[in-house]
């Protein structure tokens, strides 16, 4: 079942009762209220919102990731469930003995369906670089070491975005509807993560000791382009250069969670294909599986076929 993204921006107290989270405004206000087993995310978008402990409790325990937004609107950090899978500490005992080798081999099947997606997406928007791209996709060794990721994504972000863009977290629009798109997007390949009993901080490629989340910034590069997307959609259709996101710009970035993608030939939502991919993933890790399932994106002219 598709889970529901609920997103608070006004002052509340957000409580639990009768399988329920139940929003009560501040000062006053409608009382309104959600199933809770329908929730996957919560996104917090406002300093005066309080949160009950019981609340907490039962969305951890249906798996469902909260999101909490700094002073400028950005999603800033999330909590996720310790232990959301049966075989939790199985499956963590195998990815601590990943070996060198599997772990490259992980990677450079992760790069090469980023750089095809990025290629599809250049082919969705009628831009240049394309052939470029996938020639980057066929000569990914294992480990990725000539970086042909890196490689890649100055060619993508160019035809994307113009020759004077450039893709930096601090840097010009819309790098700004970038860092929303891909925080919401890291929240949700954590919360799978953790559904499929892995642990988000033990990465295949990205490794860093205050990073809590490496393997899901690992999982979320074939995810990208998706994100890009939506971020185009708006960027094309705006009138003036968008400086700061407003209510419905994020209203928009968060039904990426809902975008189709081509896994296992079939069309899924997002969010569901995600379960798809790290259950696969976590297969792949305890040598029952050899490829990860990750989405292929479609060009304009075969949208709808099998992937």
């Amino acid at each position: 079942m598709l889970k529901r993204t609920v997103y608070f921006e006004s002052a509340a107290h957000l409580s639990f009762k009768n399988g329920q989270l139940v929003y009560t405004p501040r000062p006053e206000g409608e009382v309104r209220t959600v199933p809770v087993e329908d929730i996957g995310f919560v996104v917090l978008d406002n300093h005066s919102i309080t949160l009950s402990l019981r609340l907490i409790e039962e969305l951890t325990a249906n798996n469902a990731a909260v999101v909490f937004c700094d002073k400028l609107h950005h999603p800033t950090a999330m909590s996720v469930p310790f232990d959301g899978n049966t075989t939790h500490a199985e499956t963590l005992a195998s990815q601590l003995e990943m070996s060198e080798p599997l772990k490259k081999q992980l990677w450079k099947q992760t790069v090469e369906i980023k750089i095809k997606n990025q290629a599809a997406m250049l082919q969705r928007t009628e831009s240049g670089g394309v052939e470029a791209l996938l020639r980057h996709a066929g000569s990914v060794k294992s480990g990725d070491t000539d970086n042909r990721e890196g490689a890649a994504a100055r060619i993508y972000w160019q035809n994307l975005f113009g020759d004077d863009f450039r893709r930096e977290r601090f840097g010009g629009a819309p790098n700004h509807l970038l860092n929303y798109a891909y925080a919401i997007l890291r929240a949700a390949v954590a919360r799978s993560l953790v559904g499929s009993g892995l642990y988000p901080a033990i990465g295949i490629h990205h490794h860093n000791k205050y990073n809590a989340y490496a393997l899901a910034d690992d999982i979320m590069e074939p995810y990208r382009p998706y994100a890009d997307e939506v971020v185009y959609e708006i960027w094309a259709a705006a009138e003036a250069p968008i400086e700061e996101l407003s209510r419905e710009h994020k209203q928009q970035l968060l039904k990426l969670l809902a975008a189709d993608v081509h896994l296992t030939n079939t069309l899924r939502p997002l969010m569901v294909g995600l379960s798809y991919t790290t259950a696969s993933l976590a297969r792949c890790i305890g040598g029952e599986q050899k490829k990860v399932d990750y989405p292929v994106m479609k060009a304009v002219s075969d949208v709808g076929g099998a992937a």
